[in-house]
């Protein structure tokens, strides 16, 4: 009898190299959360060390346990503000046999909205993941990354997807793939587009999206922006940071628009407090009054700390420091991220 295999149900660009344990403090989100969701829901259970040196055991490995306070869940998303995160339970899903990965391309955003409704629809429960990326990024990822080429026929369009099915039954997901792919080309949702053949052609089409952030650091420097929007207002905020910027700066969008996620990228040939003043406090501005969250995945650590208020109110925000001083009262874990100094001084 051949043994289960399981599979970790986050999935980074940065799983070479990254920790669990920060990947829990900071509650990372990844490529396919669209599928698995959060680590919120992963995580069953953890251990971290306070400040105090005291060992807060919630190792569980149950499902449901509903006696009191979920207390491992303030560990999650704290970025070390509350404790070192020592162990962790996680929900592993198994490994499927059946992936499919394609690549699509769309002549505008709507039509990128519409197919991820479709997808939704039509896809279901074999869909894992549904990113996209804007023609800058894809002009990025052609220029700066080795060995990598358009999977598609030139021009270049406007708008790419990347989409990934998981299951158990080949054939019948691949009927499912082919009957919403030809849906959506009937509707005029798609302009082009491949369905890899093998799995050397979905990890082409895979280093495309993941490489991305290696390709901007190659072009120069960046401001980054990790922010999540109603997904009809993701490239709203796209325009309208272009038509701010202008020439100054390349505005770069790309993400998981399966679950909302915009990583919005300024990129320069170097630093200028000019950029910066159109970029800040805009953007988190617009995200705020958009009902967004100026950090979807990423954390606020240091350099956000003071713009929480922008996605929390002031009661919350107080709430959050109440806990920090309770678990924390020197402030002596990570000082000076996550909530603003003059609300845990």
């Amino acid at each position: 009898m051949l043994p289960f295999r399981f599979i970790m149900p986050l999935d980074l660009g940065a799983k070479g190299s990254c920790q669990i344990g920060g990947n829990v403090s900071t509650n990372a989100g990844g490529l396919r959360l669209l599928r698995y969701g959060s680590l919120h829901g992963n995580v069953l259970g953890l251990e971290a060390v306070t400040a105090n040196g005291e060992v807060l055991d919630m190792l569980s490995t149950l499902r449901k346990d509903n006696t009191g306070y979920d207390l491992k869940h303030l560990f999650i998303g704290s970025e070390g503000s509350l404790g070192i995160v020592t162990k962790v339970s996680i929900l592993t899903p198994p490994k499927l046999s059946s992936v499919n990965v394609a690549f699509l391309a769309c002549k505008d955003y709507f039509s990128c909205q519409k197919l991820l409704l479709e997808a939704k629809r039509k896809l279901g429960e074999i869909l894992s993941a549904f990113e996209f990326l804007d023609e800058q990024s894809m002009t990025l990822a052609l220029n700066y990354l080795e060995g990598v080429r358009n999977p598609l026929p030139p021009p270049l369009h406007n708008f790419y997807i990347l989409i990934e099915t998981t299951g158990s039954n080949e054939s019948y997901d691949k009927e499912k793939l082919e009957a919403f792919l030809l849906g959506a080309m009937e509707r005029d949702l798609i302009s082009d587009g491949i369905v890899a053949q093998d799995i050397q052609q979905a990890s082409s089409v895979w280093r495309i999206r993941e490489g991305i952030p290696e390709a901007l650091t190659r072009a120069g420097v960046t401001y980054k922006y990790d922010l999540s929007l109603p997904v009809d207002k993701i490239n709203d905020l796209v325009k309208e940071m272009r038509n701010r910027l202008g020439n100054l700066a390349t505005v770069v969008a790309y993400g998981h628009l399966g679950d909302g996620n915009l990583h919005l990228n300024i990129s320069a040939s170097q630093y200028d407090d000019a950029i910066l003043a159109q970029i800040e406090p805009f953007v988190y501005e617009w995200t705020s009054k958009n009902q967004g969250s100026i950090s979807a995945e990423h954390g606020l650590g240091l350099m956000k700390a003071n713009k929480i208020l922008y996605s929390k109110s002031p009661l919350t925000v107080q709430v959050m420091a109440s806990i920090k001083k309770l678990l924390d009262p020197n402030g002596i874990l990570n000082p000076y991220k996550v909530l603003p100094q003059s609300m845990v001084a």
